[in-house]
């Protein structure tokens, strides 16, 4: 077949099948150009899961009467008219290839009134070349596009489109993502004329996360914690679930960058590194977060359907984004509040750290005959924290009337099976798994013993040759400080030739070449590796896995308090290493509802 150039109408159509997967994307690019003209509202109908009608109506800023027939024409757009404008874009739309790839495989309309005229236009389109033209409509300022039998001239597309629920089912998915990332627009769908949800504007954070509950679940909202910091040009704020709020499946995971979501393999890895000592293995963590950026330092032209983004400083942009996640989940510990409208972690009011217990619990207290067979020297540190005061201490503290405060996880009670704590604290009863508890506190301690210390490294018997690229070879030079820091000793042999004379001493016995391929790996994807220090903390979890107090090992009162006065000074302490509550609160109003108290 000799060249020829292909119709407009094929082109389009060509373009379509990059830009209209399903009826999900015809929402997506319509609800989108909407946000681009200022809509404050934006009105969504849907007919048999989209394959007979796609309604988006809004009150933005409208198309102008002389403009209507360029709108679809590929390759029109009023978002940008220059390469320098392509590089600072912030519009969710900017190719022009939406309008007419839609009115290539639909029967389109679009009604619309601009900003400062006194009359509505409407204009049609068939799926052909020929589009009629604009005639006069009564219609109020904004715009309104109908699509009507979508894929009817494209029947091999219309044939891979599924049942009616399930298409149904990625629109009601699409418009959450997209009400989740403009709470300054109000949203309502329906389906076969009935309502689905419709959501009023968001501006207050109350109203925000009234919006999450609606979209999310009010069991995410519940546990979520809220976040804003800056570092340089860079912002994130959002909120992410706590540890014990994760899922099987990544289905509750949305990310934006300057307002578009995206779906980045690097944001998604440094979420992961955050949460990498607080989650099962298999387990997913749920957030909804906003990055913002210049947008010079972020690339949105990479993907026909701007799913996916480039940045400029990748390395920086995961740093960022994993210190201040890793950051807050090290804040998860009793005592500490974090304030919703702000993100700002502080000590619960009106609470304190004390370590000596208060006189007159502790005055009261049956003695219970829980005995220990280990020696006391083992817990000589709790001890220490709870040797109670000198009588005439306490006598002092009472004349003077000074009583010393509850700490927040209270004082304990009594032993329950051997396994949990029950402690008293201002609010209620406090339920602890001892072992969970101990297992996070050992761990934490193991870690921070590796951070204040050199790794310690061991010289291999026989130095191990691994065959790398040249560029492999090159990074891991560039990056031998790391290397050396992680307590493995790499060196070059030629030029695509790489020797491995160390390895940390945890790992003895690990595969090194396996280990010195991730590394080299994560470095060539992340610009940076966790792989030794995860494979590290493996190992250290572990150790205090079996180090920690066990089932049906009787404690004394000292030691349980004790054990609640570590968990109030450890980091990441609500829950242990596999992401497990290590404590709950029962309140005094869910105990008196248990007993049908004030009914």
């Amino acid at each position: 077949m000799r060249i020829q150039a292909l119709s407009p109408q094929l082109i389009n159509q060509i373009a379509a099948g990059e830009v209209v997967e399903r009826p999900a994307s015809v929402i997506k690019e319509l609800v989108e150009n909407s946000l681009d003209a200022g809509a404050t509202r934006i009105e969504v109908d849907i007919e048999q899961g989209g394959g007979k009608l796609i309604r988006v109506r809004d009150n933005g800023s409208g198309i102008h009467p002389d403009d209507l027939a360029l709108a679809l024409s590929r390759h029109a757009t009023s978002k940008i008219s220059s390469l320098e404008e392509l590089e600072r874009v912030n519009s969710m739309g900017f190719r022009g290839e939406a309008l007419p790839s839609i009115s290539s495989v639909s029967r389109l309309s679009i009604a619309t009134r601009a900003a400062g005229e006194s009359a509505g236009w409407s204009i049609t389109g068939d799926g052909g070349d020929q589009i009629t033209p604009p005639v006069p409509d009564a219609h109020p300022q904004g715009t309104t596009i109908e699509v009507r039998d979508l894929f009817y001239n494209t029947p091999a597309r219309r044939k891979f489109m599924r049942t009616e629920k399930t298409e149904f089912g990625h629109i009601e998915t699409q418009l959450k993502r997209l009400a989740l990332g403009r709470f300054d627009v109000s949203f309502s769908l329906s389906h076969n004329r009935k309502e689905v949800f419709s959501l009023p504007l968001a501006g207050r954070p109350m109203e925000q996360e009234r919006r999450l509950s609606g979209l999310l679940g009010s069991s995410f909202v519940e546990q979520v914690i809220h976040l804003e910091r800056e570092q340089a040009d860079l912002s994130l704020r959002g909120w992410i679930a706590r540890p014990v709020f994760s899922r099987s499946q990544a289905d509750m995971q949305y990310f934006y960058v300057n307002g578009r979501m995206v779906r980045d393999k690097l944001v998604a890895h440094a979420v992961r590194q955050a949460f990498q000592d607080v989650l099962f293995h298999g387990r997913h963590p749920a957030y909804v977060l906003y990055l913002d950026l210049d947008p010079m330092l972020v690339d949105v032209n990479v993907h026909p359907a701007k799913h996916e983004v480039r940045f400029r400083d990748s390395r920086m942009v995961h740093g960022f984004i994993y210190r201040t996640l890793h950051h807050m989940l090290a804040e998860t510990k009793p005592g500490q509040e974090i304030d919703k409208s702000t993100g700002e972690i502080r000590l619960v009011e009106g609470e304190s750290l004390p370590s000596e217990p208060k006189p007159e619990v502790m005055a009261h207290q049956r003695p219970l005959g829980l005995h220990v067979k280990e020696r006391q020297a083992d817990y000589q540190s709790s001890f220490d924290i709870q040797r109670p005061v000198e009588l005439t201490e306490e006598k002092e503290a009472l004349v003077e009337g000074t009583e010393p405060q509850i700490p927040p996880l209270g004082y304990a009670l009594a032993q329950l099976k051997g396994i949990y704590i029950l402690a008293e604290n201002e609010a209620g009863l406090i339920l602890v798994d001892m072992h969970a508890a101990h297992e996070r506190i050992t761990y934490e301690r193991f870690k921070q013993g590796f951070e204040h210390g050199r790794i310690s490294s061991q010289p291999l018997l026989v130095p191990l040759s691994v065959a790398v690229s040249a560029r492999e070879a090159d990074l891991a030079i560039e990056h031998q400080v790391l290397f050396e820091e992680l307590g493995m000793e790499v060196d070059r042999l030629g030029s695509e030739t790489l020797v491995v004379r160390a390895i940390p001493v945890l790992l003895h016995g690990t595969d090194a070449e396996k280990l010195l391929r991730d590394m080299l790996s994560d470095i060539v994807v992340h610009g940076t590796s966790e792989r030794i220090r995860n494979d590290i903390n493996e190992v250290l979890a572990t150790m205090a896995c079996h180090g920690s107090v066990r089932a049906n090992r009787r404690l004394t009162m000292e030691e349980m308090n004790g054990l609640l006065r570590d968990m109030e000074r450890t980091d990441r302490s609500d829950q242990c290493n596999h992401g497990r509550p290590t404590w709950i609160q029962l309140d005094l109003s869910s105990l008196d509802k248990l007993f049908l108290r004030g009914q």
